[in-house]
């Protein structure tokens, strides 16, 4: 019953009691490290959602991303105004996967099994990325999660297996319209040069 009303309060936050509580949190959040490791989730009913578990072998992590496209360097040589490529680069994959593939960077021996967004303001993102560690003995003997441990999971997120990376790989639309999506762009790209 708890979780039913952490759940409608962070449904509009804008309009609940997490506006101001998170505004004051961000204040902290601001002067932390990027990559935070995090006893407890901010939000524990999403946090369930997606697989956590408060038990050996579990890790939560907290990631600034900032917001906006990517930012380059203005070069030395001199070049036309269309031509200089400092601005307009939009990246190719969400925040949240790439807040999910640092994370995995800073943590090299846990796989990612999901993340979901906390907060934002004007300059950044936060994500809380759940973690787990394949090699612990409570995750080998949980039967709720122990596929982690297999071989065809190791470095999943980079892998584009996590649900920020299904999303951007186009894998969470099905059928009328997602023909060339399955099993991937790049197979079905193959598969039609072949048939030329």
């Amino acid at each position: 019953m708890a979780y039913k009303h952490i759940a409608a309060a962070w449904k509009r936050p804008e309009d609940s009691f997490v506006k101001e509580l998170m505004w004051h949190r961000a204040v902290k959040w601001r002067r932390q490290p990027v990559i935070l490791r995090i006893q407890n989730p901010t939000r524990l009913d999403r946090a369930r959602r997606l697989g956590y578990k408060a038990k050996q072998g579990f890790v939560m992590a907290r990631i600034r991303v900032r917001r906006g496209a990517f930012r380059r360097r203005r070069p030395k040589g001199g070049r036309r105004p269309k031509h200089i490529g400092i601005t307009k680069f939009k990246p190719a994959k969400s925040l949240r996967l790439i807040g999910e593939e640092r994370v995995a960077r800073k943590f090299p021996n846990l796989e990612v099994l999901n993340s979901y967004w906390v907060w934002e303001d004007g300059r950044s993102k936060w994500f809380e990325v759940i973690l787990v560690d394949p090699n612990h003995p409570a995750i080998k003997s949980d039967k709720d999660t122990n596929w982690i441990c297999r071989g065809t999971h190791q470095g999943r997120v980079f892998r584009g297996l996590t649900s920020a990376g299904k999303e951007i790989r186009g894998l969470h639309h099905r059928g009328r319209g997602a023909e060339k999506v399955r099993p991937s762009r790049r197979a079905v790209h193959q598969r039609s040069e072949k048939a030329r």
